[in-house]
């Protein structure tokens, strides 16, 4: 194991959507002066928004900077950092919405394309989101939709509850309603093309930009059944349960129950991200002379090679890896 290797925590970049809140800011300890505070990007290097290093031999660079002066850090299976990690208040409801994959996105947008997972933190009572067309559809049928103010009709609206999660791949026409709070773990991409704002104006007077032929051109117009959650195995150690959230080509999401005390590794293969979502703790490895502390909302970056580390307190934890 590499002796200059050490866990690196991040401070997130912050964005103002019209649609956001504070749930952000008085739930998950986020000290950034935007108001509403829509989402923190708590691990990117997206050019968009990237987090900060906080601490350390690298505080104050950002990750990519950091990743840039030190490759190994990725680990042998990634040339670029694959993956954004958020947080997401949705104090109304986004717009109607889809991903492109990664082809048309490299082609059009010179960005990757988006497949998200969500795992739901929170929600109101009575929220929902948009997850697919109920009906067939075209580019007609939908233009025509949208033009009489009837696109909402013709979407399934899905029962949000705390602890639900989803996965939404490109082409998929979807929209996270308010009253929720969720992380989203996604390719890193900043590509969206909107299909319905509910003709909302920002502080300026201005509607939002949408993007119907683009949208048109990677939407997945067939129906899909309807939505259910997946069978989740919760596995019980002594000191944690873990459980698997979800496994792609992108990505893998564990949560991880700490009680009293969890340890894993970190081989050259990859690097890890943990973020926590409740409780506080300390981050323990071979190297370091005492425990890196981390709150609700705060992440850790892993770089590949770190070895063992042992994470100790009480708090829930999503581990993503590549």
């Amino acid at each position: 194991m590499n002796e200059k290797l050490t866990p690196l925590r991040l401070s997130p970049a912050g964005k103002g959507y019209l649609w956001g809140g504070d749930r952000l800011k008085k739930e998950y300890n986020k000290r950034i002066d935007i108001t509403p505070l829509a989402e923190s990007w708590e691990c990117s290097v997206h050019p968009d928004g990237m987090s900060i290093v906080s601490g350390g031999e690298f505080s104050g660079m950002t990750l990519g900077q950091v990743l840039e002066k030190n490759p190994q850090y990725l680990g042998s299976k990634s040339r670029e950092f694959p993956i954004l990690v958020k947080f997401i208040d949705a104090a109304s409801d986004l717009s109607i919405q889809v991903h492109p994959d990664d082809s048309y996105a490299r082609e059009n947008e010179n960005d990757n394309g988006k497949t998200e997972f969500w795992y739901v933190l929170d929600a109101e009572e009575g929220a929902e989101l948009i997850y697919g067309f109920e009906h067939a559809m075209d580019r007609k049928k939908l233009w025509r939709a949208i033009e009489e103010g009837r696109l909402e009709t013709m979407l399934h609206h899905i029962p949000v509850h705390k602890g639900d999660v989803f996965l939404v791949k490109p082409g998929t026409v979807h929209a996270i309603g308010k009253g929720i709070v969720i992380v989203e773990v996604q390719e890193s991409s900043n590509v969206t093309y909107r299909l319905y704002d509910y003709d909302r104006r920002d502080k300026d007077g201005n509607k939002r930009e949408l993007h119907f032929d683009k949208a048109a051109d990677v939407l997945n117009m067939k129906p899909v059944d309807i939505i259910r959650q997946p069978n989740r195995m919760v596995r019980y150690f002594f000191g944690c349960a873990r459980e698997i959230l979800c496994r792609c080509e992108y990505f893998e999401v564990e949560r991880i129950q700490v009680t009293k005390g969890f340890s894993f590794s970190v081989l050259e293969t990859s690097f890890q991200v943990l973020l926590c979502i409740d409780g506080n703790g300390g981050l323990e490895t071979d190297e370091t002379n005492r425990p890196i502390r981390f709150d609700k909302g705060g992440c850790i970056f892993l770089p590949a090679g770190l070895g063992r580390c042992h994470v100790i307190g009480e708090c829930t934890l999503l581990k993503v890896r590549c």
